[in-house]
This record gives C-alpha cells, structure tokens and sequence, in this order.
C-alpha cells in the first residue's frame, strides 16, 4: 500500500526516483527499496515525503482521514513499526534459510572428502584396455583432483558465511 502510493504520487508530479531521492537527500536506490516494498522511510522521512509530493501522510498510508488529528505521528510511527517488524522477520526467514544451506553443502562436502579418502582412488586399478574404464577412470581422476584442490577454499568460505549468518542473541 505505502510502496504504491509513494511510486503513484512521484508520478503524478511527474518526478523521477532521482529527482524525488535529491529533493529528500536520500540516494535514488533507497526510493527504489521503498517502492519495491523492501524498507520503509521513518516517520519523519514520510512526513518530508508529503510536503515535497503534496499529499497528506494519511493519503500516503492509504488512508482517508477527514480531520486532523494530533496523534496522527503515533498512528504513522506504529503502522511503520508493523511493516518494519514484517520486513525483519522476512530478512530473519530468509537468513536462517541461508545459514542452513551453507550448513548442508559443508556437510556434503565433508562427506564427498571421506568417501574419497575411504575408497582410496579405486579407479587406479581399473584395466584401462577397455576405452570405457579409461573415459570412466580419467573423468573420476579429474573430478578428484578439482575437488581435493578446490573443495577446501569452498569449505572456508562455508564456514565463514555460516559464521555471519549465525543469530546473535
């Protein structure tokens, strides 16, 4: 509701994400983000964004309110406080989804590294007359190479994305 209004009144003043970002000293990509719904601006910044688009705050709420009232900056602040606890818990969500994927890939690449270190290379002792063990036995003997050589950089960065996605409480 906030994101489309805000777009709707910049259009109807014929304003551009740029032109309205250097009227409220803000840079073009957070107008974006407030558009797309991905952040929300203070109450203060709302209330800066009606006097520069020329539309009442309740307007920009979508709201039609018929008399102004006092508490009109309290209502503002807690309709703010409810999208900003919406769009947190949606960056929490998708965080913790984030923390548990590089989780299962360290997991899966620890698993690849004991099964390579358990079967011992066992293409080694293939008869490589046949031209399908060869293809087979090459394709095997690259895969482990790459792995050994680039599985541990991947692992390190697992672990450190895992670390900064870890919940701090």
């Amino acid at each position: 509701m906030l994101k489309e209004n805000i777009k709707q009144a910049r259009k109807s003043r014929g304003l551009s994400q740029e032109e309205l970002a250097i009227k409220l000293n803000v840079v073009r990509q957070t107008i974006s983000k407030w558009e797309q719904g991905l952040s929300v601006p203070d109450s203060e910044m709302l209330i800066t964004i009606s006097e520069i688009l020329e539309i009442p705050v309740s307007t920009l709420l979508g709201e039609n309110i018929e008399e102004t009232k006092i508490d009109d900056l309290k209502i503002i602040s807690e309709k703010l406080e409810i999208i900003n606890l919406q769009l947190s818990q949606r960056k929490n969500a998708r965080k913790k989804m984030i923390h548990w994927i590089l989780i299962s890939l360290c997991i899966i690449i620890t698993i690849t590294f004991i099964s390579l270190f358990l079967l011992n290379s066992p293409y080694l002792n293939w008869d490589y007359n046949n031209p399908e063990n060869t293809v087979l036995g090459v394709a095997f003997h690259s895969f482990e190479w790459l792995f050994v050589r680039i599985a541990p950089i991947i692992l390190l960065g697992l672990v450190i994305g895992i670390i900064l996605t870890q919940k701090k409480n």
